[in-house]
């Protein structure tokens, strides 16, 4: 393969990389090697022929016989909360509330507010809701707030009820939950948009920026180019465009971010400004708007078409009616952000389409991409509904093989066939990208490639896999983390495959992630990771 049309064939090659070469192009599917001009690719193919273009001043970057894929994205994270979760309690795992307790003793270093997340009661005896009172004993009078493992539920103690004016007779807010116990008082757990009474310090813009620092390397170790930022609000935007145009490269962002604005700052947003569009030259874009349809399945807030099999009285917590919601739509398809809802539930993902479909007929729009962000339970009667829309099902993995000892419980069994359908949706011709959705989940992408392909928790459980045949194979899932992930915010023009013209966006991998069993896959280490041709990490 030669240079592409438009690319300068004679420019300096700066880096050449060797390995296993998956481009992900169709016309030439594998290569030896990636010789790299400036920030983009000036050739793909053979190591002879790359090797003969190296001057005295090229780099090669032999990865021997590991396998080099396109740049890797999470097409559904949040960066700045990955870097505040590492300076935050981790409670990820706890097997029970005594060790919640115990690991925020542990990580006490005598804030203001003691802070937290990762707590799932699903993985405790009882599987129960937790209350503010083993908070309250344990910590007296200093505000605790930690947030459930998905983000969706938040548990307080006394003092931190008390600070948010929380007590006896607080109404519910629309699209949220205050639990209650027997005689009415607040039981310290707050569900969806109830969360949003809460109020712990704000960070200052320092420390959101030494947690963007933490968040960029945390990732760029683990293979990741890119992610697609999920809620970002102006402080966050501000301080992405700041970075983004720094004169000081060591201030610059070291990975490219879609950023897709959270509902709150919708109005304003829309009134002020147009949607940026992608371009190879930036690293950062404000694209879209993340609303919100639904809570989550853990909490029981995602909204379903039946009521939960475990709670026969509930069926979820829809955050807008249809009015509300397509309103919303309406303004942020008018300013030209792309939509990407939050849709969990069957009742949540059916809403969403309705109003896709109204949006996409009254504004006459060809190829708009419109995002469901989870898709995790979707009527079967609704997944054609999304290829004949052209709508991206952006899906994490890793919520399957974390969700899956307690699904069938809130569901029951005729509700799991379009549970997590990934397969499904691939089949349909429905357009596909991946992410992990970190912190809830981790952002390891080789988790989530794992997950893809087995249906499996870490210990390669169950066997076959929890419901098996919606397994893919490696390559679509590969493809689903980096062209599918391009494709999802218009940018397969210049990200997403291996070919010349591209930017240089790579993840290098030390072994040939094909070969290896599905468990040492989950572990596979990374050995580089190129954004823009330049190396933001090397193991």
């Amino acid at each position: 393969m030669t240079s592409a049309p438009g690319t300068p064939g004679t420019a300096a090659i700066e880096r050449i990389v060797l390995g296993r070469v998956l481009t992900l192009d169709p016309t030439l599917p594998q290569a030896e090697a990636v010789a790299i001009a400036g920030d983009r690719i000036a050739y793909v193919g053979s190591a002879t022929d790359a090797l003969a273009r190296r001057s005295p001043t090229t780099e090669v970057i032999d990865n021997g016989t590991g396998l080099v894929t396109p740049g890797l994205v999470d097409a559904h994270a949040h960066l700045l909360g990955l870097g505040r979760s590492l300076e935050e309690i981790d409670l990820r795992g706890a097997a029970s509330i005594e060790e919640v307790v115990a690991r925020v003793r542990a990580g006490d270093r005598g804030q203001p507010w003691l802070l937290g997340r990762g707590w799932d009661q699903n993985q405790w005896p009882g599987a129960a809701m937790p209350t503010h009172h083993p908070l309250s004993r344990a910590f007296g009078e200093r505000p605790v707030w930690l947030r459930r493992v998905d983000g969706h539920a938040g548990w307080a103690n006394e003092a931190a009820l008390r600070a948010a004016h929380i007590g006896p007779g607080r109404a519910s807010p629309e699209g949220g939950e205050i639990l209650l116990d027997a005689e009415g008082n607040p039981t310290g757990v707050l569900i969806d948009a109830a969360m949003g009474l809460m109020q712990p310090p704000d960070p200052s813009i320092d420390d959101l920026r030494r947690q963007l620092r933490a968040a960029q390397a945390h990732v760029l170790a683990r293979g990741l180019t890119g992610v697609h930022d999920m809620g970002v609000g102006p402080m966050v935007d501000a301080l992405y465009r700041e970075h983004d145009h720094a004169e000081d490269p060591t201030q610059r962002l070291q990975l490219r971010v879609m950023g897709y604005a959270d509902a709150d700052w919708l109005p304003t947003l829309a009134h002020e400004r147009t949607a940026d569009h992608p371009a190879p030259e930036h690293l950062y874009a404000l694209l879209g708007v993340k609303l919100y349809a639904d809570g989550a399945l853990g909490s029981r807030g995602a909204a379903l078409l039946q009521p939960y099999a475990d709670r026969p009285d509930h069926r979820g917590l829809m955050q807008h009616g249809p009015e509300a919601f397509l309103a919303q739509c309406e303004r942020a398809t008018a300013a030209g952000y792309q939509l990407a809802t939050h849709a969990i539930g069957d009742a949540a993902n059916r809403a969403v389409l309705d109003a896709y479909a109204a949006v996409i007929e009254r504004h006459a729009l060809v190829g708009a991409r419109l995002r469901i962000e989870h898709a995790q339970i979707v009527d079967l009667a609704d997944i054609p509904r999304f290829a004949a829309l052209g709508v991206v099902a952006s899906m994490q993995p890793t919520h399957a093989t974390s969700d899956m000892p307690w699904v069938p419980d809130r569901l029951g069994p005729d509700r799991l066939a379009g549970a997590y359908a990934w397969r499904r949706f691939l089949d349909a011709g429905v357009p596909l990208c991946f992410g992990s959705d970190f912190p809830v989940e981790l952002p390891d992408v080789t988790h989530g490639l794992h997950a893809a392909i087995t249906r499996q928790d870490p210990s390669g459980h169950p066997p076959e896999g929890w419901l098996p045949q919606q397994r893919l194979s490696l390559l679509q899932a590969l493809a689903a983390f980096s062209s599918g992930a391009a494709y999802a915010c218009y940018s397969e023009g210049f990200v997403g495959r291996i070919v010349a013209g591209h930017v240089a966006d790579l993840t290098c991998f030390r072994d040939d992630l094909r070969q290896l069993s599905p468990l040492e896959l989950r572990g596979a280490p990374v050995a580089a990771t190129l954004v823009a041709g330049q190396a933001r990490y090397r193991a």
